[in-house]
């Protein structure tokens, strides 16, 4: 009760401001008194396009605005009113009255709908409890003849209950033309009408009767060939708001109307079901759609298979190293007592062919669909081989030092490293770390099996979890120590004799290794694919390759093919020669 009340009071005052911000004068042109007057709400001028940035009643009668087909509605209103009342026949002892309005503008629309409603003898709407006792001074509405004023009129009538017909005409009987006006009971004529059609493609209107409408026999007649249409080879335009959708597109209703609708395509990863042709339905986590699509499509598994080209490729390669690692053990066994393999460590070098061995195995994981053993096996196995072997390089080259420079100037420490095998318990503490730091990452992010639905729409990736996760930063932060330590030992033996002077292979094989890390990370970061597995694979490849080249392969060069270099008398001339050097400096 108190929100009617309110909402009365406040139609009252808007109302009753919005008649009184602008007043005109009715033109006896446009205005006849009567017993009953009938309201007409058309357009004798053109709207105004002009932009106004505050709201303003606009005028109607200005230059160059004349509306022609208003006018001849005006006449048709004022000459059907002036029939009636010269009429005996029609509405006797009745004088109908009008009141006419030039709507150029929807304010003007807005300004004439309220002087309709508003009470005999003022210009105000006063509103008192009960609309349906309200009498304005008009009993009928005529127009307004477009859509867009008809909507604003009618919203604004509706609630004083004004009608676009009066009630009384459901009484009307009088002959007309030699025929007889009249209606039933719901306001439908009884004899019929014509259906005409108006021309106004040249200065003079006219219109065409086209077909007739005859009650008695409920008969519709039409002549479609005199009808003409305002198209191309006369067709027919199309009886729609909005064209119908392309495949895969939504309808947005525009407006209140269903069949006012924008075309707009599904996004991808969504489709359109006909059935529901209104929005957009999403896809199954295994499917994808393109954008506007109708359907959508099975993802693509990707992972890189064992019978790939270059799976063959990769895994040849793979399988050349660990022959070539097996074949150096055995040269190595062979020539076990030779200066070229003490001076490589002796048993140490087979340690180092061990790990690299390892880091080549680990390799295997990166082929077919990840599993947990296949995870674990990506990565961790490779960082603790390769640490060994980082470990083993160091402190052998460290151990060269060691002995050239500092056995005679330090004798004491020379002796406790050598008595205390520090070269094995460097190894073995080294190694434990990496052991340590991988078990953790094991145990703590351990590497699990993964579907990626995120980076590319129409593939699914198969690939395991312990990319850049904390463990793996940590092992390869350990590597790279390492391998600092290795580069660091072999470069302080660069002035040693030639036979123990590793610098320039040890360091051409560290920068590879650094190089093939480089790229694995600038792949991780700008591609994901199956493929990214077969980087992984070549950078070990690169890794394990480069260590094994840079460390066995001059050795071996000089076993099989310089036999006359791998003998006592010639690791003695070179260390003579050596301390000669160093003591003429």
């Amino acid at each position: 009760m108190l929100w009617g009340t309110a909402h009365l009071l406040g139609m009252h005052l808007s109302l009753a401001w919005a008649l009184s911000c602008y007043e005109t004068e009715s033109s006896a042109d446009f205005n006849l008194p009567g017993d009953y007057l009938l309201a007409s709400l058309l357009p004798l001028h053109g709207k105004c396009q002009r932009v106004t940035h505050r709201p303003q009643v606009t005028l109607c009668d200005r230059p160059g605005s004349f509306n022609g087909h208003g006018y001849h509605l005006f006449q048709a209103i004022r000459f059907g009113v002036e029939e009636i009342n010269n009429s005996t026949a029609l509405l006797p002892n009745v004088t109908l009255g009008y009141e006419l309005y030039d709507v150029c503008s929807d304010s003007a629309n807005v300004y004439a709908t309220l002087r309709v409603l508003s009470r005999p003898g003022t210009h105000h709407v006063a509103i008192r409890g009960n609309l349906r006792h309200y009498l304005p001074k008009v009993v009928a509405v005529v127009g307004p003849d477009t859509t867009q004023h008809a909507v604003t009129t009618a919203a604004v009538l509706g609630p004083f209950l004004v009608p676009l017909l009066l009630e009384e005409i459901r009484k009307v009987n009088f002959p007309l033309h030699e025929d007889t006006v009249m209606f039933d009971d719901i306001g439908d004529p009884l004899s019929g009408y014509d259906i005409i059609t108006w021309d106004w493609s040249g200065p003079q209107w006219d219109f065409t009767v086209i077909g007739s409408f005859m009650w008695s026999s409920v008969h519709l007649d039409i002549d479609k060939t005199k009808i003409q249409w305002p198209r191309e080879d006369n067709q027919v335009p199309p009886s729609v708001c909005s064209s119908d959708c392309l495949d895969g597109h939504q309808r947005v209703i525009v407006g209140f109307h269903h069949c006012c609708f924008l075309c707009v395509p599904c996004e991808a990863g969504t489709f359109l079901n006909m059935s529901e042709p209104h929005s957009c339905q999403p896809c199954g986590q295994e499917e994808w759609s393109p954008e506007g699509s109708s359907t959508c499509f099975p993802r693509t598994v990707a992972v890189l298979t064992w019978d790939e080209p270059i799976s063959f490729v990769l895994l040849t390669v793979t399988m050349l190293l660990l022959l070539l690692l097996l074949a150096t053990a055995g040269l190595f066994a062979w020539h076990f007592h030779t200066p070229v393999v003490k001076s490589a460590g002796g048993g140490l070098g087979f340690l180092m062919l061990g790990s690299l061995a390892v880091g080549s195995c680990s390799l295997l994981g990166s082929f077919g669909e990840p599993t947990p053993t296949s995870c674990v096996l990506q990565h961790a196995p490779h960082f603790l081989g390769f640490a060994v072997f980082l470990s083993c390089l160091t402190i052998r080259s460290f151990q060269l030092v060691i002995i050239f420079k500092f056995s005679t100037k330090v004798p004491p420490f020379y002796h406790t490293w050598a008595q205390n095998h520090g070269a094995g318990l460097f190894v073995a503490v080294s190694g434990a770390v990496q052991l340590l730091i991988c078990l953790m990452w094991l145990a703590v992010w351990t590497p699990v099996p993964i579907r990626d639905y995120g980076h590319m729409p129409q593939l699914v990736l198969l690939e395991c979890t312990e990319a850049h996760s904390a463990g793996f930063m940590l092992a390869f932060t350990y590597h790279i120590v390492l391998s600092a330590c290795a580069f660091t030992c072999s470069y302080l033996g660069k002035e040693l004799p030639e036979n123990y002077n590793e610098t320039k292979c040890v360091t051409c094989s560290l920068l590879l290794n650094f190089v093939s890390w480089v790229i694995f990370f600038t792949m991780v970061s700008v591609y994901r694919g199956k493929y990214l597995s077969a980087v992984r694979v070549l950078t070990g490849l690169i890794s394990l390759s480069s260590g094994f080249s840079g460390y066995f392969l001059p050795k071996c060069y000089v076993i099989l093919c310089r036999p006359d270099l791998n003998t006592t008398q010639h690791f003695q001339a070179s260390i003579q020669d050596y301390t000669r050097r160093c003591g003429s400096s």
